[in-house]
């Protein structure tokens, strides 16, 4: 038994290595999140501070540090790029498989372990946001410990389980911020609700609790009190409860907008769970730790997905904690159709061919848009759009077929599972997932960059290594930074001096490619130099009054070779 146990840990870790380190480190981040925290970590290298988070050598208060010193310790190693930035949420890959595995064991039995961190590995956005930059992976992984060793204590009323859910809590605190600690509470009041507030527990352990949960979440912030910094404190929760208030960053949405997300972006966990939500659906299960999992994964499934309806900002990442829930129903109901206690309906088929279709057939859709955006483009009412348009992208053929082998490995897995009922028959989709999901972030991701953030990027990377000032003008963006490799004596950002002052150095602006925009820039800064247009983007440029009027010269007399060549 342990000799199996070992084998699947093998695999896991090998299989997991293999699909979630592959290809990190061949597209570019991404604005805004992505470059966000992997350039706090590459100005703590630049600094050498790594007590204060900042953007741009100044304070940075919407989140705490702890995924950003794991970013930073990562370029340590491998150098600052993509692939350090990238490299903690593969490995939390791996780590969160193993975990789910054996949680599942436990719980249940090995099939169910198997069948839990299969599905969180090939259900679409769980695959994708371990391969990207962003501080998600980590916060809901502590936010599930946390509430799973609390379930321990439930059960068996033991301190450590307390001290360990205290710990992970904190530490989802620690990395993310206070709605670590919310989602936990919501959680714990809706599941002692349902107990009808029967709960067995030791104030020690409340002690035990609160003790772990101060420590590992707590310390950072004491740290900042303690070392004057009360106005980053202020800043921080001023920030959170904006979040929650408004719209923030112009992210907003209808009102479904995670149920739509986690239905169709956590295929084909999310299909198979749905079973899970009828009534009385535990009503012939025996009590087991299974059984009390159960409550706690649909608590909290409830609790964040109502809690980010409620919110206002609707950002796909938000609800991303529902992928450890959702699939554990998933592979909960997946066990019982496969020992004849739930059917696989003819809905639930037809749900699982026709998303995979859906996905199939826009994969199809992207490496054929250049032959038609031609036509497109005399729809699209956003300039900006249309000026992307203009990029070209490059494709090795075989992409459509990728698609096919979607559709065509869900129909069998559709077929064979109806008639085996076995974790053999689950292969096909899972199959069929992993490839699509590798190919479209291998081969897609990158050609899509290119109709939105590359030619700025690319932009920024040919400033590397000159003292100048690069800044974007009328939208945010956080590019600039780390793709210039941008150094304290650059970091101004004060938008009147650079336009209109007496600069000391080269200042570049980038403008979206939006007559109103140019127009705009043009009038605010009328000595500002066109330099080229790229799709999407247009690029501008203040010199030093020095180099302007030398400019000039060499602009209408030439260049001191050309003047002795006409000599000659």
């Amino acid at each position: 038994m342990k000799k199996d146990i070992l084998l699947i840990d093998a695999l896991i870790v090998v299989l997991g290595s293999l699909l979630f380190f592959y290809g990190i480190g061949s597209v570019r981040l991404f604005d805004w999140d992505e470059i966000n925290f992997a350039e706090s970590a590459r100005e703590m290298l630049v600094t050498g501070d790594w007590f204060n988070v900042q953007i741009n050598f100044e304070s940075f208060w919407e989140k705490p540090p702890l995924f950003i010193w794991m970013q930073a310790l990562s370029m340590k190693v491998f150098g600052i790029g993509e692939f350090a930035a990238r490299f903690p949420n593969a490995l939390m890959g791996v780590i969160t498989l193993l975990t789910l595995f054996h949680i599942g064991l436990r719980s249940e039995d090995k099939r169910f372990g198997i069948l839990w961190a299969g599905l969180y590995c090939i259900s679409f956005l769980p695959f994708f946001f371990f391969k990207s930059g962003i501080i998600d992976p980590w916060f809901n992984y502590f936010i599930f410990l946390g509430i799973y060793f609390f379930s321990r204590y439930a059960d068996e009323t033991k301190s450590r389980w307390a001290a360990l859910s205290g710990l992970f809590t904190g530490l989802a605190v620690l990395t993310k911020g206070p709605v670590g600690f919310l989602i936990f509470a919501l959680t714990f009041a809706v599941w002692l609700a349902v107990r009808k507030f029967r709960l067995n527990f030791r104030w020690k352990d409340v002690l035990v609790y609160l003790a772990a949960l101060v420590l590992a979440g707590g310390a950072w912030f004491i740290a900042l009190a303690l070392t004057g910094h009360t106005e980053v404190i202020k800043d921080f929760f001023e920030y959170q409860v904006r979040l929650l208030e408004t719209k923030d960053a112009g992210h907003g949405g209808f009102l479904l907008y995670h149920f739509v997300i986690l239905l169709f972006g956590v295929t084909p966990a999310s299909f198979l769970a749905l079973k899970t939500f009828r009534r009385k659906v535990l009503a012939d299960e025996p009590e087991s730790a299974n059984k009390g999992l159960f409550r706690w994964m649909m608590a909290s499934f409830w609790v964040v997905l109502i809690l980010f309806t409620i919110v206002r900002t609707k950002i796909v990442h938000y609800s991303s904690f529902c992928y450890f829930p959702l699939t554990y129903l998933g592979a909960w109901a997946a066990a019982r159709m496969m020992d004849g206690k739930i059917r696989f309906d003819w809905w639930q088929k037809a749900l699982l061919i026709g998303t995979a279709a859906f996905y199939g057939i826009a994969f199809t859709g992207l490496t054929v848009f250049d032959r038609f955006k031609d036509k497109l483009a005399p729809h699209v009412a956003d300039p900006f759009a249309v000026s992307c348009m203009d990029a070209e992208s490059s494709w090795t053929g075989f992409e459509p077929f990728v698609g096919a082998f979607l559709i065509g490995m869900t129909v069998w897995f559709c077929i064979w599972f109806s008639r085996r009922r076995s974790l053999k028959s689950c292969l096909p989709v899972a199959v069929g997932h992993l490839v699509f999901g590798m190919t479209f972030l291998v081969c897609a991701v990158g050609e899509v960059e290119k109709y939105s953030q590359a030619s700025a990027v690319d932009f920024y990377v040919e400033r590397q290594g000159e003292d100048c000032y690069v800044q974007p003008v009328y939208y945010k963006s956080y590019a600039q930074y780390f793709y210039t490799n941008r150094q304290p004596q650059n970091n101004c950002e004060d938008l009147d001096f650079l336009m209109k002052g007496a600069v000391d150095k080269p200042c570049y602006f980038v403008v979206k490619d939006i007559p109103e925009d140019v127009e705009r820039l043009q009038q605010a800064a009328p000595d500002a130099v066109f330099m080229e247009r790229r799709p999407g983007f247009r690029f501008y440029v203040r010199r030093p009054a020095l180099e302007a009027v030398d400019d000039d010269i060499v602009e209408h007399h030439g260049t001191g070779d050309e003047l002795d060549t006409g000599a000659e």
